[in-house]
């Protein structure tokens, strides 16, 4: 059976058609039709300096730090800034964020990247293992293993991303999140492993 593709009126087809109207960094895909521009869309961000959030983080217990930022007395670190995460609650074992993410999130194929759900699981989980970890101790992720399970478009609105420790050793532990979107409707998990460092 062929398979023959449409055409447009020059007798190219219409991918051909979109690509030579979108210009690349070398001034355009085909260079036998003229690029025409496209408008940037633009986002601004906008951030405190980590280095003081960094000492406060020091001297405070987890649980403490966290709740100063909820309650605005401490600012949000840069990358939540940056991805429009906002803490919403913290609790024993728990955190909280929400996000709205928007087409600056998008990926080629026109859907939220999954980097993005996979930094707010990443950071919901952390958290909730950073409300049982003592002033001065520090967490990194040693690894993260996520399911995407519903894809993502900017008109879906805001996503609530829970985290809950599962077990916080000396040395390592281990924890979970959950994605919803603002329908209730799960669209991602991770569970994780952490390395702890404490003072």
């Amino acid at each position: 059976m062929s398979h023959t593709s449409p055409t447009t009126e020059d007798g190219g087809t219409p991918t051909q058609a979109l690509l030579s109207a979108v210009p690349d960094a070398r001034g355009g895909l085909d260079n036998r039709h003229k690029a025409t521009p496209l408008s940037a869309r633009s986002r601004t961000v906008s951030w405190h300096d980590p280095a003081a959030l960094q000492a406060a983080g020091a001297a405070l217990p987890g649980r403490e730090f966290l709740r100063a930022i909820l309650a605005g007395r401490l600012p949000p670190p840069p990358m939540a800034a940056l991805v429009g995460a906002e803490l919403v609650s913290v609790g024993e074992g728990e955190a909280a964020f929400r996000c709205t993410p928007d087409e600056s999130t998008y990926n080629p194929l026109g859907i939220v990247h999954g980097g993005l759900l996979c930094t707010l699981l990443d950071t919901a989980a952390g958290c909730a293992v950073h409300t049982l970890l003592p002033a001065g101790a520090g967490f990194a992720s040693i690894e993260i293993k996520v399911s995407f399970l519903k894809p993502l478009r900017a008109n879906a609105g805001e996503i609530e991303v829970r985290g809950q420790a599962l077990k916080v050793g000396r040395r390592v532990a281990f924890a979970e999140a959950h994605a919803r979107d603002q329908c209730g409707e799960p669209v991602g998990h991770a569970t994780t492993s952490l390395a702890i460092n404490r003072p």
